[in-house]
Parts: structure tokens; sequence; C-alpha cells
């Protein structure tokens, strides 16, 4: 009975990952948590991590900041409850919870320990992925150079030990990095490359990510015409449910060509005027509102996550909270913000409070107008 318990399990995982690779992440989502609360009641705590971490990268396609945390949270439980061991894959899933957060050096310093542990054991599996998550925080800290080094030190890895989606991500990240170095000819050899081994894979998610690549590259060459190829291909590919990064992404580009109908968007802010159109209430001036401007600029770059009074004490007026100082000048700068922007104020639809602080609804579809890149 428990072999065919553990059978189900792993069918769930690997049903979960079909669902992934077509983009269908919503029901991926469901699968895995079913697979990571059975895996978790039987204490199988290796696969548990599996789950979570590719519970993480769902999330944060998503962008659901709220369950990043949940899920940080979680592994910081088990390590003390459980006693669960702070092996490579723990230190891993942190890592991840803490890039998705763009706490980068936490992060960095999570895979150092992942990667120590693993050479430890001598796990070459967890030394590809350790070595892979720091060549993703190197990039992400625009340290070209340390991210190449690792890219390179992975391929040593892969003649001996065949990890296939490790291997395309890798290599859509040495892309990805020469491209940001200025190499852009040579980035796009290598997402041709990976183009072809996509078509063999069959993996959608992979490739809507590849057209996004490729068309932004494009476009920074300056080649808008084959840009708007890549990109619209992208577009209408891309279910935003379930691909809300990616579909933020690429609109943010087809923007900057002068290619998005606003029309589909709840909120349009215009980086060059410092004004917001809102759906129904048309264009709203912020000239001169520098607090209500920065406060809506943090809302906006990411709906869903919630900004304690900490944080928008820290972000918005660049001082330490202090309760006495602070909590009403919060609420009356939220109520000023939500007067200017909510269609109807005594039913708001975008600026809700948190048990914490305050967040831009996730379902908000927002455009920055004539954004630059990514």
């Amino acid at each position: 009975m428990a072999e065919v318990q553990v059978k189900s399990q792993a069918s769930l995982y690997e049903l979960a990952q079909l669902y992934c690779e077509r983009g269908d992440l919503l029901i991926a989502l469901e699968k895995l948590k079913e697979a990571a609360a059975t895996y978790r009641s039987q204490q199988d705590f290796a696969n548990f991590l599996k789950c979570q971490n590719m519970l993480l990268r769902i999330y944060a396609e998503l962008e659901d900041h709220k369950a990043i945390n949940s899920t940080k949270e979680l592994l910081q439980d088990l390590v003390i409850k459980e006693e669960l061991e702070l092996s490579s894959k723990t230190y891993y899933s942190l890592a991840l919870c803490a890039s998705y957060k763009r706490q980068h050096k936490v992060a960095q310093e999570y895979l150092e320990k992942a990667l120590a542990l693993a050479l430890e054991k001598d796990s070459k599996e967890d030394i590809c992925y350790a070595i892979h998550g720091l060549a993703l925080v190197y990039y992400a800290q625009k340290r070209y150079e340390d991210a190449l080094k690792e890219v390179y030190n992975l391929q040593v890895f892969f003649q001996l030990l065949p990890l296939p989606e490790l291997m395309l991500s890798s290599r859509i990240l040495n892309g990805l990095i020469v491209r940001d170095m200025g190499q852009k000819e040579q980035a796009l050899d290598i997402f041709w490359q990976c183009y072809d081994i996509v078509k063999s894979q069959k993996n959608l998610y992979t490739y809507l990510h590849l057209l996004y690549s490729m068309g932004s590259t494009y476009q920074d060459m300056g080649h808008h015409d084959l840009a708007r190829i890549y990109l619209m291909l992208a577009k209408r590919s891309i279910d935003p449910e379930n691909l809300r990064y990616l579909s933020r992404r690429v609109d943010a580009r087809l923007a900057a060509m002068g290619d998005a109908d606003q029309s589909d968007y709840d909120l349009v802010f215009d980086r060059s005027s410092n004004s917001l159109i809102e759906r129904k209430k048309g264009k709203i001036d912020f000239k001169n509102q520098f607090i209500l401007l920065d406060l809506l600029r943090l809302f906006l770059r990411n709906p869903g996550e919630v900004h304690s009074k900490e944080a928008l004490v820290k972000k918005v007026w660049r001082q330490d909270y202090d309760p006495a100082v602070h909590d009403n000048k919060i609420y009356v700068t939220i109520k000023r913000l939500r007067k200017m922007i909510e269609p109807d104020y005594d039913k708001p639809k975008y600026i809700f409070r948190a048990k914490n602080g305050y967040y831009l609804s996730k379902n908000t579809k927002v455009l920055f107008q004539a954004e630059g890149t990514q």
C-alpha cells in the first residue's frame, strides 16, 4: 500500500512538471501542493523539498510574493520543529526564496552553503543546482564575469551528468549574460541553439521565455521589426493568468516600441510625464506629488506584494520607522493615493490593507509606458 502511495505522489509531481512545461501553472500548483502535503506527512523531506523548489518557481512566475514569504517561513519552521537536516537542497530552497524577494546577497550566502555541503557529500546533482543558483544570483547583481564563470563550470559537470532541464536553463542564462555584456550577436547564436533544443523537448514554458529573450535582444540591437515578430508571437501564446511575470515583461517591451494596447490594462504609468491612466478615471497627474509618486511606483512594481509600515517608511520617506511619527502619516498618504486612483473610494479595487502592511491587488493589470529593458 505504501509503495502505491509513493508512486502516486511521484506521478503527481511528474504530472505537475508536464503542466509547467505547457504553461498551465495554476493546475501544476494544485498537483504540487497535494504531492507536497503527502510527502511531508510521510516525512519524506527530500521529495518535499523538490516540490517546494518547483512551487517557488511557479510563485515567482505568478508574482505571488505572499506565497514566497509563506514558503520561507514553512522551511524555517521545519528546520526547527521537525529538525529537518540543513542539506544542500534545503539551502538551495531558501536561496530561491531570498532571490525571488530580490535579497540577492542573502541568496548568495545560502547558495555558498549549499555548494559546500554538496561538495562535502560529493553529490554532483546538488553541486550543479548550487552552481546554477550562484550564476543566476551573480547575473541579477550584474556580476557578469562571475556568472559566466559559473556557467562554464557547469559545462564540466554536464559532460558526466545529464540534467536536460538544467542544461537548457544554463545555456539560456549564458545567452542573457553575454547579451548584457554587449555581445548581442553571440547571444542570438546561443538562443538559436536553445531554440533547436526546445523544439525537440516540446517545452512551451521555456519556448515562450526564449521568444522573449530573442525579441528583447533584437530590440536592443535596434532591429524593431524582428523584435515585434518574436515579442508578438510570445504575447499571443501567453496566458497572462498563468504567466504573469513573463506577460508583464513582454508588454513592457512592446510598449517601449509603441505596440501595447492600453485598453487591456487597469493602470498605465507614463514614466516620462509621471502620470497615470486609470481605466475609468482617465489621466491622473502626479506632478510635484513626490511622496505619492514614490508610493505609487512601489505598489505598481510588484502587485500582490505586501509592504510593511517599516518598509514603506524606509523606501518612501527614507527614514527609520517610528510608530508615533509615521503611523498617521502612512494612513493619510495611503488615503490620499486611494482618492486619486480608485474609481470608487468606498469600494477600493487596487490598494488594500493586510495584517502587516499594504499592497496593490495582484489582479491589477499594470503597464509601464515606455519602460526600458529587463
